[in-house]
């Protein structure tokens, strides 16, 4: 039997521009199996997806030149007396197949593994030693959130450090070459102390660009740091040679670059640090829902409430939820009612208000009442784990406008070397005296000016930010590559049961037809409605539920029917204790049965003019009743239109109920155009059909039966229900009730593609304009050159300002709101 295909995601460790991350993705899309693979710069991550295993697309990986840290495996060991224990233990581990690095720590007893292996084996190889260990665990999405962030901090700690001794040592030698070093060092060996602070830079802060750098370009897969490692490399060799062999070259070409050397470093050391900064600050949003898990719970057995880890509950456990905490995981009130304020996940502002009954998600605020519930989900089932993946997912995307980007980058470096080795030659041949100098420098300026790292970032931290954004406002992106795909939308349809209205319809109007019944019709009526709610038990349609509801309000008895069946689009069949056929559907599922009265068609007319969609009921071969079932319009309905309205783009009303019970709700809401009596099969084609018409057209519904449409159009927008956000047909979901969200998510989207794109050509012009007159091509007409500090300046300046331009969609939330508000 085949493999079946999956999707594949893991860090990747070494990527430092986006030559790095488009290698990468080609090692895995070389690697047998893969059908589609995606390497995000901003977040450090790779997707593939196909059959291929784990271990091979990871061995791709680690040949290119890179390293996977598969999550370190944490174990606790028992056991250990001395540090003779602790060093033969991890020597053992060490020396295991797949770990690549093992650190054993006596002091508290646990071991961190990283590598490919699993914690079966690792603990196996523990246990054969004489020791007991044990695998742990993290207790909660906070846990990871906090070690994330440790990380980040080490790393801005140690580039902060590097930056420090760098800058220090630049202003020794920058002292030292103004005015023969202010007479405070003799002129005499002013080299040589030159040269051992570069040394000291070169072999201490400067190291990083070396280790990666060098192994890279060895593997001829150079990136940034070859060209960093290349540049202050050959400046460092060469004014090497001015301070121990000046003979060695001509005259008036000995100048020392120890400054060049020591500058480049710095600026680009800060660069780095700025950047790295302002990548963690792009997952703010995602990192924000990770801590509305709390971390404890009021857990009740048997009467006594104790508080234990968010861990150790399990399905079906009794909570107790007091006024001010959050909710510690999905649940089913039992007990108690309150108003939850659900922004974070929702978007919506207003607390909700819940009772004994009904469903409550995780990380929501109880405000004023006390509340016991059952926990219905735990650990990565719950709503909150599971928002959290889809945005992190949806982070990790790549858009279409990326792959002119993937295409450049690739080759990016090897070309700047070529063309740094050019500037060399013809400077060297062509320049003015001294030519050896004038082609040293410049070539170093061209490859410090290059800059990849932007072109790499402008999306992926477009689509960090963006997303997170959508997040916090209730719209998650299930698919990152939607946040462009929305941007070109011109027309959205929806669905109007569940979607334009509240989905929550009542039974407003009972005809009595049967004119058998006239004696009794009160009785009769009880009778026909009792029967109709027992065959739409069987049925989860709206208007089945509003029949059932409005039966057990009035507390009827329950009757027997059976071999009931659904007919999508027309309405259900089945038969009562004595075998009769009962019928319950549409005007049109009557005529296909061959039913008709004269007195049901003239209340039909009446009714679609209230925009109440009726229900015929056929009973022993003739149609007994005709009910009228009413949905209220959503109230954010309208507004929503309007705001779509002012952003130019058309509406249109997909619904499967008759044309004038459409076009009234189309009116009270301010929609165009409807298209009625359309089968939930025919959806996926009415948005073909329109698609030929307008071009890139958006679906919103309700997920129940609109899952062809969804899939069909451009951009697929599904209207969760209460917990229920797993719609795997949308591309995004949203959370809230307010329709509201459907013009946010478009405002969103081309404020996103306004900033990529103002990303993409500033990463572009940068490269395009500066590296030519790195190369000198200005000092024929100007005598304009580019000092190789002022390039790495102007590199390290490149990335930030893609970054800082990306971080202003953070405010965005505010902007949007305001904006769709006036609008409306």
């Amino acid at each position: 039997m085949p493999a079946s295909s999956s999707s594949q995601t893991f860090p990747v460790e070494g990527m430092s521009c986006a030559s790095c991350s488009a290698r990468v993705e080609k090692a895995l899309r070389n690697v047998p199996g893969v059908e589609t693979a995606s390497v995000n710069l901003a977040t450090g991550m790779a997707q593939a997806t196909g059959t291929a295993s784990r271990t091979d697309l990871i061995l791709a990986v680690e040949q290119a030149g890179y390293t996977v840290p598969s999550p370190p495996i944490k174990l606790r060991i028992e056991g250990m007396s001395c540090a003779s224990c602790s060093t033969r233990i991890e020597k053992t581990l060490q020396d295991v197949i797949g770990v690549r690095e093992a650190n054993v720590n006596l002091a508290s007893g646990t071991a961190q593994i990283t590598g490919t292996t699993t914690h079966q084996v690792l603990i196996s190889a523990i246990k054969e030693m004489g020791f007991a260990a044990s695998l742990l665990e993290n207790e909660n999405l906070q846990d990871a959130a906090k070690e994330r962030q440790q990380r980040i901090k080490q790393a801005t700690k140690s580039q902060w450090r590097d930056l420090i001794a760098s800058a220090l040592l630049w202003l020794l030698i920058m002292l030292m070459t103004m005015g023969h070093g202010l007479g405070l060092v003799p002129a005499g060996i002013q080299p040589l102390l030159q040269w051992a602070l570069a040394s000291v830079a070169l072999l201490g802060p400067g190291r990083r660009f070396y280790q990666t750098g060098i192994p890279a370009l060895l593997r001829r897969a150079p990136n940034m740091n070859s060209l960093v490692a290349l540049g202050t490399g050959a400046a460092y060799l060469y004014s090497s040679l001015v301070v121990f062999y000046p003979a060695l070259l001509p005259e008036g070409t000995q100048h020392l670059y120890f400054d060049t050397v020591l500058g480049i470093l710095t600026l680009v050391l800060l660069g780095r640090m700025m950047e790295a900064r302002a990548k963690g600050r792009t997952s703010a949003a995602l990192e924000k829902l990770t801590h509305l898990q709390p971390q404890k719970a009021h857990l009740l057995t048997d009467g006594q409430c104790n508080v234990v880890p968010i861990a150790q509950i399990q399905l079906g456990d009794h909570l107790l939820v007091r006024p001010g905490e959050r909710v510690p995981l999905d649940g089913l009130i039992l007990e108690g009612k309150s108003h939850l304020d659900e922004s974070l996940l929702t978007g919506e502002p207003m607390p909700t208000f819940h009772q004994v009954g009904d469903s409550v998600i995780g990380g929501t605020i109880n405000q004023e009442g006390t509340l016991t519930i059952q926990a219905t989900a735990t650990g990565a089932d719950t709503v909150l784990a599971r928002i959290i993946d889809m945005v992190a997912q949806a982070q990790g995307g790549k858009l279409p406008i990326q792959s002119l980007v993937d295409k450049v980058t690739l080759w990016f470096v090897p070309a700047i070397i070529l063309l740094s080795v050019l500037t060399f030659i013809v400077w060297l041949i062509l320049g003015p005296s001294p030519a050896l100098g004038y082609a040293v420098v410049n070539a170093i300026a061209v490859l410090i000016a290059a800059c990849p790292c932007a072109m790499g970032l402008a999306t992926p931290t477009a689509i960090m930010v963006g997303t997170g954004t959508a997040a916090e406002m209730g719209i998650l992106f299930r698919k990152g590559e939607a946040l462009q795909t929305l941007e070109s939308t011109r027309l959205i349809a929806f669905d109007k049961t569940g979607t334009l209205t509240s989905g929550q319809p009542q039974l407003t109007e009972f005809y009595l037809l049967d004119k058998e019944a006239s004696s009794d019709p009160e009785q009769a009526e009880k009778t026909l409605l009792a029967l109709a709610a027992s065959v739409e038990k069987q049925s989860d349609h709206p208007v089945s539920r509003a029949i059932v509801a409005a039966a057990q309000e009035r507390k009827l008895p329950a009757v027997k029917t059976s071999h009931a069946h659904i007919i999508a689009g027309l309405g259900i069949t089945a038969q009562d204790e004595e075998g009769q056929d009962i019928h319950l559907g549409s005007q049109s599922f009557m005529k296909t049965l061959g039913l008709y009265n004269a007195e049901a068609n003239r209340l039909v007319d009446g009714l679609s003019q209230k925009g109440t969609s009726p229900l015929f009921m056929a009973h022993r071969g003739q149609i007994v009743a005709l009910m009228g079932v009413a949905d209220p319009v959503r109230s954010s309905a309208k507004k929503a239109i309007a705001a779509l309205r002012a952003q130019d783009i058309r509406t249109v009303m997909i619904t499967g109920d008759i044309e004038p019970t459409a076009r009234h709700i189309a009116h009270l809401v301010g929609i165009e155009d409807v298209i009625a009596q359309v089968m939930p099969h025919e959806k996926s084609q009415t948005v073909q059909n329109l698609q030929k018409i307008h071009g890139s057209v958006a679906f919103v519904g309700d997920g129940i039966n609109d899952a062809p449409a969804l899939a069909q159009a451009d951009t697929g927008l599904a209207i969760s229900h209460g917990t229920d956000i797993a719609i795997e047909a949308a591309d995004l979901i949203l959370t809230g009730e307010n329709l509201m969200a459907v013009p946010h998510a478009i405002a969103l989207s081309r404020a996103s593609m306004t900033i990529i794109r103002q990303n993409l050509f500033w990463a572009f012009a940068y490269n395009i304009v500066l590296i030519p007159i790195a190369a000198g091509v200005l000092y024929p007409f100007t005598g304009t050159l580019l000092s190789p500090s002022f390039a790495a300046g102007a590199m390290a300046l490149s990335s930030i300002f893609v970054l800082s331009n990306t971080l202003r969609l953070r405010r965005l939330r505010t902007v949007v709101e305001a904006e769709t508000a006036t609008a409306s």
